[in-house]
C-alpha cells in the first residue's frame, strides 16, 4: 500500500486526528497533571496514571475511527508490541506521555506521541504538547508543521561551536559524556527530558544538533519522520537510518543540515579513535 493510497491521507480525517490527538490529551494528561499516581517499571522507569489513561483512550479512539490498523503502545507488553509490528497493513505507534519523569515531577517539558508505520515506515507523525498547545506533525512526503505553520531548517550555523545542542548524557558513553560536559565542541548544552519534543523543538529550528544515546520506536517514530520533513539530517551512532520496525533502542545524532550533521559526526568519530 502506497501513502498516497493510504486512507489515512485524506485532509479531514488527517485534522480528525490532530484534534484526537489534542482532545485526549488535554483529557486524560492535562487532567492528572501535579496529582497523578505513580510507580516504577521493571526497567526502573517511571508510569504514571495518566501514561495508562492516555494509551486506554488512544487505542480505543483509534480502532473506533481506523480498525485496520495494528496498535503498539510504550505500555504494552513486548509480546504485543511485536506482534502488532509482525501484522500486514500499517500500525500505530503510541507513546501516550513522553516525559514521564518530567510529568510526575511538575517539570513542563512533557508531550503524547503518535506515528502510523506502513510497509515498516513512518509516514505520518503528531507529537502534541498540551502546556503550550503546540501541535507538530508530518505526513511522509508533504513536509512538517507546527499548527499551521510550516517547518522548513535553515540553520544559520556554519561550525559547531556557534551550535546549542540537545545532549541526552545519561545514555552515552561515559567518556564521550565526560568529554561533552567538561569540553563541548558545541556553544551551549541543553536537554529537555522527551525525545520526541527533542526531535520536534530540533524541527523547529530551536537546537542545531543532537545526541542521544538510546531511545525506543515510541520515543522517535513521529519525531523524527517531523524532524526529517522539515529538512533535519540524522543517523545512529554506526551511520544507519534512525528509523527501525522493532523496538529494540536506537541511538541518534542529528543535525539542522547536512554539512553540520557531518561536522559533527566527524567529532564524534575522532573522540571514539581516541578511546580505542
Amino acid at each position: 500500500m502506497s501513502i498516497r493510497q493510504t486512507p489515512f491521507f485524506d485532509d479531514s480525517a488527517w485534522e480528525r486526528l490532530q484534534g484526537m490527538v489534542r482532545r485526549l490529551a488535554r483529557e486524560e494528561i492535562m487532567e492528572r497533571f501535579h496529582h497523578a499516581g505513580a510507580s516504577v517499571k521493571t526497567d526502573g522507569s517511571l508510569v504514571t496514571e495518566a501514561d495508562r489513561a492516555m494509551q486506554v483512550a488512544m487505542e480505543a479512539a483509534l480502532y473506533r475511527e481506523w480498525p485496520q490498523y495494528a496498535f503498539l503502545g510504550e505500555e504494552s507488553a513486548t509480546a504485543l508490541q511485536k506482534g502488532a509490528l509482525s501484522r500486514p497493513g500499517g500500525c500505530w505507534v503510541l507513546d501516550p506521555l513522553d516525559g514521564t519523569t518530567n510529568f510526575f515531577h511538575g517539570f513542563e517539558m512533557f508531550c503524547c506521541s503518535l506515528a502510523l508505520l506502513i510497509g515498516g515506515e513512518p509516514v505520518l507523525g503528531i507529537v502534541y504538547d498540551p502546556v503550550r498547545d503546540e501541535l507538530f506533525s508530518a505526513r511522509r512526503g508533504l513536509g512538517a508543521a507546527l499548527g499551521e505553520n510550516p517547518l522548513s531548517l535553515h540553520t544559520l550555523a556554519s561550525g559547531l561551536g556557534e551550535c546549542l545542542a540537545l545532549v541526552d548524557f545519561k545514555r552515552l558513553p561515559r567518556r564521550l559524556a565526560a568529554l561533552l560536559a567538561t569540553d563541548p565542541p558545541f556553544a551551549s548544552q541543553r536537554n529537555l527530558g522527551s525525545v520526541a519534543l527533542d526531535w520536534c523543538w530540533m524541527a523547529a529550528g530551536r537546537a542545531d544538533l543532537y545526541l542521544h544515546g538510546g531511545q525506543k520506536l515510541w520515543d522517535y517514530a513521529a519525531g523524527h519522520l517531523i524532524f526529517s520533513e522539515a529538512g533535519g539530517a540524522s543517523c545512529t551512532f554506526e551511520g544507519e537510518p534512525v528509523p527501525l520496525p522493532a523496538v529494540d533502542t536506537r541511538s541518534a545524532v542529528a543535525a539542522s543540515g547536512t554539512r553540520l550533521l557531518e561536522l559533527w559526526k566527524e567529532y564524534l568519530r575522532k573522540i571514539s579513535r581516541e578511546s580505542d
